[in-house]
């Protein structure tokens, strides 16, 4: 059974990362400060900063820096936003060009004031990038718009080779972790993709109270609607102000995850403590 883990426990050693330091994280720091950009890996407190960085590598977060939503699990700001930066595709491309990316990462903030959820700025992104660096793999990570279809369908318009959407938790854990989502809704989203042609991706993160036979059930359900990848991590409790951990998942536990997620069918399963959904990203498709 799962206890809560006290807010001042030492983490395990398998949790432990290095600072963030050397010549590419300062450079994409600077780059990002340059183009009047925001990185998940900022806004989100990744723990993998550090070493994604120092490698030249980040994903990066479009539609401002505050979000319309709550999530139990987020460290990204909640408030309303103002208005749209109609620039922002445009200086992403130019930042994605001059980092020399390969396989760019691109999410957002959820958009709820928006009628379309951002869809059109998301594919606007696509484009933009697609000009300026017609090699690079575009990877998006989507929110789930609020079930309008439309706007799936102009993100998928625009033709990103992945098409990423985290239904994060299980079923019975949404309405504390995710209580302006609906897990069926993010199914639909991953399923309607699929039927599109879209390569997809979705992952979880453990820790939060669900039971190892829940996430087996999510996996499947992932895999019936198609999924193409899956990523498995371990939740970390951001601030004293959102949801606790209930549970340090073992590697081991990770491993078995991975190798389980295989034999379901999807082609690609990235599972360990410290994985979030980017994580490696440039290796999961081929």
């Amino acid at each position: 059974m799962s206890r809560t883990c006290a807010e001042n426990e030492r983490r395990p050693d398998w949790l432990k990362v290095r600072l963030p330091q050397g010549d590419g994280y300062g450079r994409i720091r600077a780059l990002v400060e340059e183009h009047q950009l925001h990185t998940v890996c900022e806004s989100a407190r990744c723990p993998n900063l550090g070493e994604c960085w120092s490698a030249g590598t980040a994903t990066f977060m479009i539609l401002g820096d505050i979000c319309t939503r709550s999530c139990g699990f987020c460290a990204v700001t909640t408030g309303k936003p103002i208005g749209l930066d109609l620039g922002e595709p445009a200086r992403l491309a130019r930042a994605i060009h001059t980092l020399g990316v390969r396989h760019a990462v691109i999410t957002s903030v959820n958009r709820d004031d928006l009628k379309d959820g951002g869809a059109a700025i998301f594919a606007q992104c696509i484009r933009a990038v697609r000009h300026e660096v017609p090699d690079c793999r575009i990877e998006v990570l989507i929110p789930d718009f609020l079930g309008n279809w439309n706007a799936l369908d102009t993100v998928l318009d625009a033709s990103p080779e992945i098409l990423n959407h985290n239904t994060e938790t299980v079923p019975r854990l949404y309405t504390r972790v995710r209580p302006k989502a609906k897990y069926e809704r993010s199914l639909e989203l991953l399923c309607r993709a699929k039927a599109r042609g879209a390569f997809t991706k979705s992952g979880l993160m453990l820790g939060l109270g669900e039971t190892d036979d829940e996430i087996r059930a999510v996996m499947r359900d992932l895999c019936g609607v198609g999924c193409d990848v899956l990523t498995l991590g371990q939740y970390l409790q951001p601030t004293k102000e959102h949801l606790p951990v209930e549970r340090f998942v073992h590697p081991d536990l990770f491993a078995r995850f991975r190798i389980e997620a295989l034999a379901m069918g999807f082609r690609f399963c990235e599972s360990g403590p410290l994985v979030r959904s980017s994580y490696h990203a440039e290796r999961q498709v081929s």
